[in-house]
């Protein structure tokens, strides 16, 4: 799954973010900042989508989607480096990693808490695949309004098809909960290739039966039997 968007030209921002900013917004401790001067070139505040920049209306928990490019010194980006980021700034975010020429579009489910609206939580990270930097870019979904511009791009980036009338919060359980039972299916699957006794090993592949027909309905939003 490859996914690189192209954003308007008149939602350009282009201004690099010291990574001393983050480290302010974000309470760094040590081990962050080594995360960040180890594995961060350098962070480019790339796009502010918005009312004014992408012709699109604020949402209550949507006023504007920012867009990050980070790139990499090494092939791969430990996530607390995001969520620091994503700590740091307060609205939505999407970021486009880049390393040796290859980028990624990856960004978690953020939102405004229920329990403290000057606070953010926000979900896993959601991500395609690596692409070669030239591949054609593919455009923004049609939205009307921010809102729905930051679901479906979050969309894009998850590994199984909505469901008809299912709203981002709902499709983020569900991809949290795939993820939970693919944990699982592996974690069966490592006992059953450790298990020699026959016995032993009817047992655990009932197991691993059973999950991975959970897993499919899940993947498939078959829930009543779950």
């Amino acid at each position: 799954m490859t996914v690189l968007f192209d954003y308007p030209k008149s939602a350009v921002f282009g201004r690099v973010l010291p990574k001393n900013k983050i480290y302010e917004h974000a309470d760094a401790n040590t081990a962050l900042k080594e995360l960040f001067v180890t594995q961060v070139d350098q962070i480019v505040w790339k796009y502010k989508l918005a009312p004014e920049t992408i012709n699109l209306s604020a949402t209550k928990s949507v006023f504007e989607i920012q867009v990050f490019a980070v790139s990499l010194k090494l092939p791969t980006l430990h996530p607390d480096v995001l969520r620091a980021i994503d700590r740091a700034i307060p609205s939505p975010l999407i970021f486009e990693l880049s390393h040796a020429g290859r980028s990624q579009t990856i960004a978690a489910f953020k939102r405004p808490s229920e329990a403290d609206g000057a606070k953010w939580v926000f979900s896993d990270y959601f991500k395609s695949d690596w692409a070669p930097s030239g591949t054609p870019r593919t455009p923004l979904p049609v939205a009307l309004d921010l809102g729905s511009l930051y679901d479906k791009v979050l969309t894009a980036l998850m590994p199984v098809q909505p469901l008809v009338k299912e709203d981002i919060q709902a499709r983020v359980v569900r991809m949290e909960a795939i993820k939970a039972k693919e944990r699982e299916v592996e974690r069966i699957k490592g006992q059953l290739a450790r298990e020699k006794q026959f016995n032993r090993r009817v047992s655990i592949n009932a197991a691993l039966r059973q999950a991975t027909q959970g897993l499919d309905r899940l993947k498939a939003a078959d829930l009543s039997n779950d």
